[in-house]
C-alpha cells in the first residue's frame, strides 16, 4: 500500500470528503423507511399513537392531534433527507471522480517516465504493446475501481450496518432470518471470485496480444499492401481477437453468475420475512409499518452485499492490473547512472576521442556467441571514420556502445579517456549526435522535428542545418515549407528526405561526436559527397564515424575499420586497406566490378541505339 499511498496523497482531501459525502447518503437511506412506518402505523390511525415513541407524539401534538397534518410534515421530512441524500450523492460521486481520475493521471505519467528510462533490453522484456496495455488499459482498471470504492467503501458498509441495527431494532427475532441468508450468500460469493480472479490476468495478457498485432500491422501498413498480405493480417487479428473473446467470455460466464445469484437470496430471503412477518401482523405482535421498513432494511442489507460483491469483482480485476503496473514500475533499468557524484554529472565531453579496451557482448547473456569479440580501438579526437563491413559483423552494435544504448559485457568504453559509465546520460547523450539506420521522424511540422536537435534554434539556423544536409531545397518546394505536418514516422516524405531530415536535425545538435549509421543509403552519390562536405567545414572539431556499405562513402575517411563476424580485421586507409586486408578487397572489386559492368551495359545500349 505504500506504493499506492503515493498516488493518493496528494489529493487526500477527496479521499476523505468523498466517502463522508456518501455517509450522508447512508444516513437518509436509514431514515426513509422509519419516516414512511410512522405514516402507515400513525397516519392512517393503524396503531394508537399513546404506544408511539416520544418524537412521534411531540409531532403529533404539534400538528394539533390530526391526521393530515401529521401525514404531511412526514412527508416533508422525507423531502428533506431526499434532498440532503442527493447533495451527499453528487458529493460522493463528485470528489470520488476527482480523487481516481487524479490518481490514474500520476500514475500513468510514472509509468511513462520510468518507461523513459528503460533501454532496449528493458523494452523488449515486456514488448512494446504490452507496455502501451499497461499505461492505458490496467491504470484505466484501477482507475475504475477507485472510483468504486470511494463511493461505496462506507456506503455499502454504513448501509449494512446501519439496516441490520434498524433491523433488529425493530424485531429481533424476524431479523434471525438474516443468520442463515447472509452466511450462505457469503459462501456462494467466495466460491464464484475465487474462480474469476485468475481468468481476469489471461484478459489483460491477451489484450497485450491484440495490441501487439494492430500495432505492427499499422505501423507496417505499406509493407502489408505492397505484399498483398491483408488477407494474412486479417486472420492474425482474427485469430487475436477470438483468443480475447474467448477468454474474456469465460471470465464472464464465472461472473454472470453473481448477479443471479445475488437475487436468488434477496427474493427467499424477502419471501422468508414476508411469512414471518405476516404472521406476527396478524397475531398483533409486528405492526404493518414495522414490517413494511423491516422489509426496506432486508432489502438494503443484501443490496448493500451486492455492491461489496462488485467492488470484490472489480478489486479481483484491478489487482491484477496493479501487479501488471507493478512490474513496470519495479524494473530496474540495466543502463543507468548509477552513483555518480557532483561533479561526474556535470562532466560533459570536450573533445570526443574514443578508445575501445577489450570490448565484448552478447544480446542474450546466456548465449555462448558473442556479437562484439574483444574489441580493441582508438579513434583519435576530430577524426573521421568510415566503418564497413557484411551484414550483421556488428558494426550498429559497435557505435551503440558509444552513447550507451547498450552496455559492454566485458571490457571498458572511454570517451576522452573517462569510461561511458562515469558520464551521466544525459550529458553523454548530449554530446553523441546519431542519425540511426531506420530514421524515424515524429508526427508534427518539419520545424517541430528540426527541434529535436536544438530547441531554440532560430529558424535561420534550421534553414542552414537542413542546407548542410541538402533538405532545404525539397522543404522549400513544399507549399507549407518548414511548417508542413508529417505523418507519424514521416510517412508523406521519401525515404532520401527522411534521412536529409534526420542529418539535418542531428547537425543542430552540434555534437563532439557524430554518428551516421547507414544514414545515406537512401540519396544519390553527388548529394551524399556534398552532404560530406558539409560535415568536414561545419563539424572540423568533431569525431565523425561513418557506417556504410559503400566504399565511396568512406573511402576518404581519416581511417577506415574493417568488421567481420563481430571482430575488427583491419584498420587504416583507403590506400593501406586496399594493399593488405582480404575483406576489404573483396568489398572493394566487388563494388567496382558491379559498376563497370553496370557502366559497360549502358554504354552497349547507348552505342546500339545510335546505330540504329
Amino acid at each position: 500500500m505504500k506504493r499506492w499511498f503515493k498516488y493518493v496523497r496528494p489529493y487526500l482531501p477527496y479521499f476523505i470528503i468523498g466517502p463522508i459525502c456518501m455517509i450522508i447518503e447512508v444516513i437518509g437511506e436509514m431514515i426513509m423507511p422509519k419516516i414512511l412506518a410512522m405514516i402507515i402505523d400513525y397516519g392512517t390511525g393503524r396503531e394508537p399513537i399513546e404506544g408511539a415513541s416520544s418524537l412521534v407524539r411531540f409531532v403529533y401534538r404539534v400538528c394539533g392531534e390530526h391526521a393530515s397534518p401529521f401525514i404531511i410534515t412526514a412527508m416533508v421530512g422525507m423531502i428533506l433527507t431526499a434532498v440532503l441524500m442527493m447533495i451527499g450523492g453528487i458529493g460522493g460521486a463528485y470528489f470520488g471522480a476527482k480523487a481516481s481520475v487524479n490518481f490514474a493521471a500520476d500514475l500513468r505519467e510514472d509509468i511513462y517516465r520510468k518507461v523513459q528510462t528503460y533501454s532496449f533490453a528493458n523494452i523488449d522484456k515486456f514488448s512494446t504493446s504490452s507496455l502501451i496495455t499497461r499505461l492505458t488499459n490496467d491504470v484505466t482498471q484501477m482507475q475504475n475501481f477507485i472510483m468504486m470504492l470511494l463511493r461505496m467503501c462506507l456506503r455499502a458498509p454504513g448501509m449494512m450496518i446501519g439496516a441490520l441495527i434498524m433491523a433488529l431494532t425493530l424485531n429481533l427475532k424476524l431479523s434471525m432470518v438474516l443468520c442463515v441468508s447472509i452466511p450462505l450468500l457469503g459462501i456462494s460469493i467466495g466460491l464464484i471470485i475465487s474462480r474469476g480472479f485468475p481468468r481476469f490476468s489471461k484478459v489483460q495478457t491477451r489484450i497485450d496480444a491484440l495490441n501487439g498485432v494492430v500495432q505492427e500491422n499499422l505501423t507496417n501498413v505499406r509493407v502489408v499492401k505492397s505484399f498483398v498480405r491483408e488477407d494474412f493480417e486479417q486472420k492474425k487479428f482474427a485469430s487475436a481477437n477470438a483468443d480475447l473473446k474467448n477468454t474474456a467470455m469465460s471470465a464472464s460466464l464465472v461472473m454472470i453468475f453473481m448477479s443471479p445469484v445475488m437475487s436468488f437470496f434477496m427474493n427467499i430471503t424477502t419471501i422468508a420475512v414476508f411469512w414471518f412477518g405476516g404472521n406476527m401482523v396478524i397475531s398483533r405482535d409486528m405492526s404493518v409499518g414495522d414490517l413494511s421498513a423491516f422489509i426496506t432494511y432486508i432489502t438494503q442489507i443484501l443490496s448493500s452485499l451486492m455492491m461489496v460483491t462488485m467492488m470484490f469483482v472489480m478489486m479481483s480485476r484491478a489487482i491484477a492490473s496493479a501487479k501488471r503496473i507493478g512490474e513496470v514500475l519495479d524494473e530496474k533499468p540495466d543502463i543507468a547512472d548509477g552513483a555518480l557524484s557532483e561533479d561526474e554529472r556535470a562532466r560533459v565531453i570536450e573533445r570526443g576521442e574514443i578508445t575501445f579496451e577489450n570490448v565484448s557482448f552478447r544480446y542474450y547473456k546466456n548465449s555462448e556467441e558473442k556479437v562484439l569479440n574483444h574489441i580493441n580501438l582508438h579513434i583519435p579526437a576530430g577524426a573521421t571514420v568510415g566503418i564497413i563491413g557484411s551484414t550483421g559483423c556488428g558494426k550498429t552494435t559497435l557505435v551503440s556502445m558509444i552513447a550507451r544504448l547498450y552496455d559492454a559485457d566485458e571490457g571498458s568504453v572511454l570517451i576522452d579517456g573517462v569510461n561511458v559509465r562515469d558520464y551521466s546520460l544525459y550529458h553523454l547523450r548530449e554530446g553523441v549526435g546519431m542519425v540511426l539506420q531506420k530514421n524515424t521522424l515524429f508526427s508534427g511540422s518539419i520545424e517541430h522535428n528540426l527541434r529535436w536537435g536544438d530547441g531554440d534554434a532560430t529558424m535561420e539556423q534550421l534553414r542552414e542545418a537542413a542546407s548542410y544536409a541538402q533538405a532545404d531545397g525539397f522543404v522549400a518546394s513544399f507549399a507549407d515549407g518548414y511548417d508542413m505536418e508529417l505523418g507519424q514516422g514521416g510517412t508523406n516524405v521519401s525515404g532520401g528526405q527522411k534521412q536529409r531530415l534526420c542529418i539535418a536535425r542531428t547537425l543542430l545538435k552540434k555534437p563532439k561526436i557524430l554518428i551516421l549509421d547507414d544514414s545515406t543509403s537512401a540519396v544519390d552519390t553527388a548529394t551524399e559527397a556534398r552532404i560530406r562536405e558539409a560535415f568536414r567545414n561545419q563539424l572540423a572539431g568533431s569525431t565523425k564515424i561513418i557506417i556504410a556499405q559503400r566504399i565511396g562513402s568512406v573511402k576518404d575517411a581519416d581511417m577506415i575499420i574493417v568488421m567481420d563476424d563481430g571482430s575488427i580485421t583491419g584498420v587504416g586507409t583507403h590506400e593501406e586497406l586496399l594493399a593488405s586486408n582480404t575483406e576489404y578487397q573483396e568489398i572493394y572489386h566487388s563494388q567496382t566490378e558491379t559498376s563497370s559492368s553496370a557502366a559497360q551495359t549502358a554504354a552497349v545500349a547507348s552505342a546500339e541505339e545510335v546505330h540504329a
